[in-house]
C-alpha cells in the first residue's frame, strides 16, 4: 500500500465519518446529558460497533449478508426498530432532563458506564450496512502484492483514529450546547429535534436497498 492511496483512504475515512448519523448524534447527546467525560463511554460503545463491524467485514459477514437478502432485511429491520425506539425515547422525555435524551444543566447525575456503553453498542450496531461499507472500502486501499493482515490493520487504525476525532468533536460541540439548553423550551426542542432525526435514521435502514 502506497502513501497516496493511504492519504486518499484517510481523506475518505474523513469526510465520511464526519457526515452526521447515529453514531455522532448519540455521542454528541449523551455528552449534552451527561457531561465530557462520562461521554468517553459512550464512544467507546459505538467504536466498538465500528471495530465489530470492521472485524464481520474481514471474517466475510458482509459476502454472508449479500448473499443472504433475508438475513440482512431481519438485521435492518431490527436496527431500525432499535432508532425509532431511542426517537420514542427521546419525544417522551422532551424536556425532563434524566427521563429523556435531552440535557439537565448543571450536569445531571452520571448514568452507569456500563449503561452508556451498552446504549452507545447497540447504536453502532443498529446499521448492518456498517459491514457492506466496510467491505466495500477497504478492499479498494489494499494492494494484492503485498501482506494483506498488516495493510488491514493501517486502514482499521486509521479509521479508529479518524472516528475517534470526529467522537470528540461531536461531545465537546454537545458540552458546548448545554449552556444554550438550560431553557426547559429549548430541551423539549432539542430533544424533539434529535428524536425525529433517530426516526429518520430508522426510515432511512428500511427504505435503503442492501
Amino acid at each position: 500500500m502506497t502513501w497516496d492511496r493511504w492519504w486518499l483512504f484517510a481523506v475518505t475515512v474523513f469526510l465520511v465519518s464526519g457526515t452526521p448519523g447515529p453514531n455522532m448524534l448519540h455521542v454528541m447527546t449523551r455528552s449534552v446529558r451527561h457531561g465530557f467525560a462520562r461521554a468517553i463511554w459512550a464512544m467507546a460503545g459505538c467504536m466498538s460497533a465500528v471495530l465489530l463491524a470492521l472485524a464481520a467485514s474481514a471474517a466475510g459477514v458482509g459476502a454472508v449478508l449479500l448473499a443472504s437478502p433475508h438475513l440482512f432485511a431481519a438485521l435492518r429491520y431490527a436496527g431500525a426498530a432499535y432508532l425509532a425506539w431511542l426517537g420514542i425515547k427521546a419525544w417522551r422525555g422532551a424536556g425532563k432532563g434524566a427521563a429523556g435524551m435531552g440535557p439537565a444543566v448543571p450536569v445531571a447525575a452520571g448514568a452507569p458506564a456500563l449503561t452508556l456503553y451498552r446504549d452507545a453498542l447497540f447504536t453502532g450496531l443498529s446499521n448492518p450496512k456498517l459491514i457492506l461499507f466496510a467491505a466495500a472500502l477497504f478492499p479498494q486501499f489494499i494492494a494484492q502484492k503485498s501482506g494483506w493482515a498488516p495493510q488491514f490493520a493501517i486502514l482499521t487504525a486509521t479509521f479508529v483514529v479518524i472516528e475517534t476525532g470526529w467522537y470528540i468533536a461531536y461531545a465537546a460541540g454537545g458540552r458546548r450546547l448545554a449552556g444554550w439548553l438550560a431553557s426547559p423550551r429549548r430541551q423539549r426542542l432539542f430533544d424533539r429535534a434529535t428524536g425525529s432525526l433517530f426516526f429518520l435514521f430508522g426510515a432511512g435502514l428500511i427504505a435503503a436497498r442492501a
